[in-house]
């Protein structure tokens, strides 16, 4: 905003320049962009046959890249370790891959053993889907059959034309296979896996010997000038990436073993192939483990006469994926990957329509590893922006957007989640504060309109009275603009003022237990000293506002100043206000010499203050948050030394 704000100041000339420039650059660019977006699909689409060889063997090193390290730590040379590492994957991929062949045939022989059982179990369900529904499904099978049975189009003219000499139907039997044509039949079937699967392993040697290379190579692509930051961007990222791929897959084949041994001591058959189905389709988000458990359960209804068995297998794919998604997932990385759950969907949607099921498993890898690129590579920054789960706003502007649109409410319901963990006083520093000055610099330039003062001003309203004091929905907030024409910190104190008195409270309270906070001048200055006086009274401090131009130094007839502990004056544009802060320090200096004097200055975080405390207090206790002041306040209440001046 304070960028936006500095454009507008600019001179005339600046303005007329910009304006004159030609609008071809930002249509060309545009049209680049959509070039450039339908040539990157294009080459992910017709070129996934090589694209996903390379990605995969990218992604498993990460993988084994720490395995590679600790083999050199043992004294193995690069080529070496290498050729372990790489050795032993394959052998491990290779027994896998074995062993769920010999299920899958197996399941396969066994299948016709279970046709009783699952005609019954079919049986069991036709029985129980009764109703409508039913005779519609019964009617609808009846008239398939008919239609399945009945003489196709032209049938009946068959033998008649077979009489008259027409053509006569010929059924071609293909002439059994023999041993080699089989073998070429069968070898023709597994060449392509296993012809990507060599071109994994020749491609990730290469990247695990070159690994420094290629790091070094990316690095100068990507490092400009500034070689450090680059340099430790890429290690972080590349750490980063690896442990939580290494995690991630020890997670995975940990859950797989455990459905293994769960579905064995269970008793049903080809758990090897389900625990692997597990593994494997859990790098698959939301949509993965729920896939085997229903492929799991399907078969045990089919192999066992009751439905015991199948309940207990649900309940065992239930009970695992709880335990290890809500406890050892986030001891290991986190509650989440650092993706939005959206992205996920989405990311999923992407890469199995480009690489098909390939992609479907590497969505989320991939996804991962362009949201880390975003975070360090400025010219990714976007994938970060729309693919990570952190919040594209900060705080202050997600209050400052949601005042805008006047949607008061969900700016309350999320004071109260941060409120859970910090005390309205912080919330106040971290988001309003800096919404406020957002909010101010858009009214320096001018750029925000009448409408959009009286949404923000009602919902700063709504905000302040909801959070600073207990809730009263039966109140409805008047459109007040705290912007432009009226003072929303004096309207908030008049309304306090309707429940508590014209005093904002009894006076014949004891000595030295009273705060004044008093506006030093602006709109915006009331406001700060209205959050001052409800923070205080939240802790139980008897706060009392007053504006700077309501303070003659005549106090009121039952008034004893000894109640008065301190008086604050709040400012929320010390770096403008500087001589007035000053003068109106005085000049209550005099017309309260008893109270303690302290100075709230909070200033714009988006701008650097360049005065000094000791000048903008006249020497006085400055404190630079509501946060500080109200310590101050407390510290000065119970006889303490005021906060000192910091230098």
């Amino acid at each position: 905003m304070l960028l936006l704000s500095v454009q507008r100041r600019t001179p005339a000339y600046k303005e007329f320049e910009l304006s004159i420039e030609p609008k071809t650059h930002l249509v060309s660019a545009g049209v680049s962009g959509i070039v450039g977006a339908a040539t990157v699909l294009a080459l992910l689409y017709f070129g996934r046959d090589v694209l996903i060889p390379i990605t995969l063997a990218i992604i498993l090193s990460l993988l084994v890249a720490p395995w590679v390290q600790r083999l050199r730590h043992i004294g193995l040379g690069p080529t070496a370790s290498v050729g372990v590492a790489v050795l032993t994957l394959a052998l491990a991929l290779g027994a896998v891959g074995f062993a769920i062949g010999l299920q899958v045939v197996r399941i396969g022989a066994s299948l016709p053993q279970y046709t009783d059982t699952i005609r019954s179990k079919v049986a069991a369900v036709e029985q129980l889907a009764s109703g409508r529904l039913g005779r519609f499904n019964s009617e609808a099978g009846r008239l398939v059959e008919q239609w399945a049975d009945g003489p196709a189009p032209g049938a009946a003219t068959l033998p008649r034309a077979a009489a008259d000499g027409g053509p006569v139907p010929v059924e071609i039997h293909e002439a059994p296979l023999k041993p080699l044509q089989l073998l070429l039949r069968i070898a023709s079937s597994i060449w392509p896996p296993l012809e990507t699967a060599g071109i994994v392993l020749v491609v990730l040697v290469f990247v695990l010997l070159e690994h420094e290379a290629l790091r070094d190579r990316f690095i100068r692509l990507a490092g400009g000038d500034d070689l450090r930051a680059t340099t430790v961007a890429v290690n972080d990222a590349g750490q980063r990436l690896s442990r939580f791929f290494v995690s991630q897959f020890a997670v995975n084949v940990g859950t797989g073993g455990l459905v293994w041994l769960g579905l064995s001591l269970l008793g049903l058959s080809q758990a090897l192939l389900w625990g692997a189905m597990t593994a494997t389709l859990r790098f698959i988000p939301y949509i993965g483990v729920p896939i085997a458990a229903c492929c799991a359960t399907l078969l045990a209804a089919a192999v066992a006469p009751g439905w015991s068995l199948a309940l207990m297998t649900l309940l065992l794919f239930l009970c695992i994926e709880v335990v290890v998604a809500q406890m050892v997932e986030p001891k290991l990385y986190g509650h989440t990957t650092g993706l939005s759950p959206l992205s996920v969907v989405i990311a999923a949607i992407f890469w199995s329509w480009i690489w098909g099921p390939v992609g479907l498993v590497l969505s989320t890898p991939l996804t991962l590893c362009l949201v880390v690129a975003g975070r360090y590579v400025r010219a990714l920054n976007m994938f970060e922006i729309l693919l990570g789960e952190m919040p594209a706003l900060t705080l202050p502007q997600n209050f400052y957007q949601r005042a805008l649109s006047g949607d008061s409410q969900e700016i309350i319901a999320s004071a109260r989640r941060i409120l859970a963990r910090k005390t309205f006083a912080a919330y106040c520093d971290a988001v309003l504060a800096p919404a406020l000055h957002l909010a101010r610099a858009d009214l320096d330039a001018k750029t925000i309109s009448k409408g959009e003062q009286l949404k923000v001003a009602s919902a700063i309203a709504a905000v302040i009275e909801a959070l600073g004091e207990k809730p009263r929905w039966w109140r409805r907030y008047g459109r007040t603009s705290m912007l432009e024409d009226l003072n929303i910190g004096r309207e908030l104190r008049h309304r306090r003022e309707a429940l508590l008195g014209e005093n904002q409270g009894a006076l014949d309270v004891p000595a030295g237990t009273i705060v004044l906070c008093i506006g030093a001048g602006s709109v915006g200055d009331e406001l700060a000293a209205e959050i001052l006086v409800r923070i205080l009274r939240l802790q139980g401090i008897d706060g009392r506002h007053i504006a700077l131009d309501e303070f003659d130094g005549t106090p009121p007839d039952d008034f004893n100043p000894a109640v008065l502990a301190l008086y604050c004056l709040v400012s929320i544009e010390p770096a403008k206000e500087q001589s007035q802060i000053a003068a109106a320090l005085a000049a209550l200096a005099g017309f309260l010499p008893d109270a303690e004097p302290l100075a709230l200055l909070i200033a714009s975080p988006f701008e650097q203050l360049v005065l000094q405390d000791s000048d903008a207090g006249g020497g006085r206790a400055v404190a630079r948050s509501f946060e500080a002041a109200a310590q101050a306040c407390q510290r000065i209440l119970r006889g303490k030394r005021p906060l000192p001046p910091k230098t």
